[in-house]
C-alpha cells in the first residue's frame, strides 16, 4: 500500500489548491487535505492536523501549510515519512508583516475581506500567465468561502509563529523543496535557506511561477512531487 498523503493549504485556501495533485495522486494512495482554519496558532493547528492524519504519511504544506508542517514534523517526526515544502518560510514573522497584521484584521472585522484579498494579498500571489486571472479568481473564491473569522485566526498564527529552523535541521527523512521563481511572498532565497537547513533534500524551482505553482504550474509541480513520493 502506498504511503498516504497530506497536504496542507495556504492561507485562506482549500482543497483547491491541490486539485491537479489530488486528482493526479489519489488513484495510488490515500490523499486527504489537513484543515488548518480552526485554531489561531501554530502549535494548535498541527495538533489539529496530527488529530485527523493517518499515524505514518507523506507530508506537504504550501505557504501557510507549509509553516504548519514544519511545527507538524518538529511535534511528531516519528509520524512524517516525508516532508515537502513549497514557497513557504521558516523564519519568524518580519517586523514590517506584523504591523500589516492588525489593519488588515480591523478591515476585515468590519466587512473588508474581498477588498483586502483584492488589494493587499492576491497581487502578490501569482506569476503574469495566461491563467493567471481565472487562478486569482478561485483565489477570492476560496477566500470567501473560508470568510472572516479564519482569516482573523491564520493572520493571528502566522503574526506569532516561531522560527523553525532549527526543526529543519533535524529532518531526516526525505524532503523536496519547491517554490516558483516568480514567488515574491516567499522569494527563492527563503527555499535555498531551507535546502540548506536540510541534509539531502532537493530543491527545484519551478519556471514561470509565483507563489501557487500547484495551479500556475501543475504537471512541473506535481512531477516533482512525485518523484519525491517515489524517492
Amino acid at each position: 500500500m502506498s504511503l498516504p498523503l497530506v497536504l496542507l493549504p495556504g492561507m485562506m485556501c482549500d482543497a483547491r489548491l491541490f486539485g491537479p495533485q489530488i486528482v493526479a495522486f489519489s488513484g495510488a494512495r490515500e490523499v486527504t487535505v489537513g484543515d488548518i482554519t480552526g485554531a489561531s496558532d501554530i502549535g494548535g493547528l498541527a495538533e489539529d492536523v496530527l488529530k485527523n492524519a493517518p499515524q505514518h504519511f507523506a507530508l506537504a504544506g504550501l505557504s501557510m501549510g507549509g509553516i504548519v508542517a514544519m511545527e507538524v514534523i518538529r511535534r511528531a517526526p516519528d509520524r512524517v515519512a516525508r516532508l515537502a515544502l513549497l514557497d513557504t518560510n521558516p523564519r519568524a514573522e518580519l517586523p514590517a508583516v506584523r504591523a500589516r497584521r492588525g489593519p488588515q484584521i480591523e478591515a476585515v472585522r468590519a466587512g473588508h475581506l474581498a477588498r483586502i484579498m483584492r488589494d493587499e494579498l492576491k497581487p502578490n500571489y501569482i506569476a503574469d500567465t495566461p491563467d493567471r486571472a481565472a487562478i486569482l479568481d478561485l483565489c477570492m473564491a476560496m477566500a470567501l468561502d473560508l470568510g472572516p473569522e479564519v482569516f482573523e485566526r491564520q493572520s493571528i498564527a502566522l503574526r506569532d509563529r516561531p522560527d523553525q529552523q532549527d526543526t529543519l535541521r533535524g529532518v531526516s527523512v526525505s524532503a523536496l523543496i519547491l517554490c516558483g521563481r516568480e514567488d515574491r511572498l516567499c522569494p527563492v532565497e527563503r527555499h535555498e535557506l531551507m535546502h540548506a537547513l536540510i541534509p539531502g533534500s532537493d530543491l527545484v524551482i519551478v519556471e514561470g511561477a509565483g507563489h501557487m505553482p500547484t495551479l500556475e504550474r501543475p504537471e512541473e509541480t506535481t512531477a516533482a512531487l512525485a518523484r519525491w513520493l517515489a524517492d
